[in-house]
C-alpha cells in the first residue's frame, strides 16, 4: 500500500513538474518572454501587472545579457509561492545543468533574437520552469 502511494505520488508530481515545463514552452511560443514564460506557468497566474514587472527580466534583465530571466522568472515564482529561501537552490540547479546563469554566455553561439536563439531559449526556460516546479513541490 504504501509502495503504491509513493509510486502515485511520484508520477503525479513528474505530471505536475512536465505539465509546468511544457506550459512554459507554450508561453514562450506565444510570445511571453522567458521571465514571462517560467513565473505564469509555476504560479499559474495571469496578473498584468506579474507579467509587465516580469517583462523587464527578458534577455537577462532588460536584454543586458546578465542572470537569465528563465532562472530570474522561477525565483520569483518560488518567492509568490511563500519559497524564497529556495531561490538559491534554482540558481544552483541551473548553473549545475547548463554551467552558467548569465544569459550572454548561454546564448553567445547564436545571433540575438535568430531561429537558432529563440530554439535555445525556449529550451532554458522549459528546463527552469520544469526545476521550478520541482523545488515548488518540496
Amino acid at each position: 500500500m504504501i509502495g503504491a502511494l509513493r509510486r502515485h505520488l511520484a508520477a503525479r508530481s513528474a505530471a505536475q513538474t512536465e505539465d509546468c515545463a511544457e506550459q512554459a514552452g507554450i508561453l514562450y511560443d506565444g510570445g511571453y518572454n522567458c521571465a514571462q514564460a517560467v513565473l505564469q506557468a509555476a504560479t499559474g497566474r495571469n496578473d498584468p501587472e506579474l507579467l509587465a514587472m516580469a517583462k523587464a527580466f527578458g534577455g537577462g534583465i532588460g536584454k543586458s545579457g546578465c542572470l537569465c530571466g528563465a532562472v530570474t522568472g522561477g525565483v520569483m515564482a518560488l518567492g509568490l509561492n511563500g519559497k524564497p529561501e529556495l531561490g538559491g537552490q534554482l540558481v544552483a540547479a541551473f548553473r549545475e545543468e547548463f554551467r552558467t546563469t548569465c544569459c550572454r554566455a548561454l546564448s553567445k553561439d547564436y545571433q540575438w533574437l535568430s531561429r537558432e536563439h529563440k530554439v535555445n531559449c525556449r529550451r532554458l526556460t522549459v528546463a527552469a520552469a520544469a526545476m521550478t516546479a520541482v523545488l515548488l513541490q518540496d
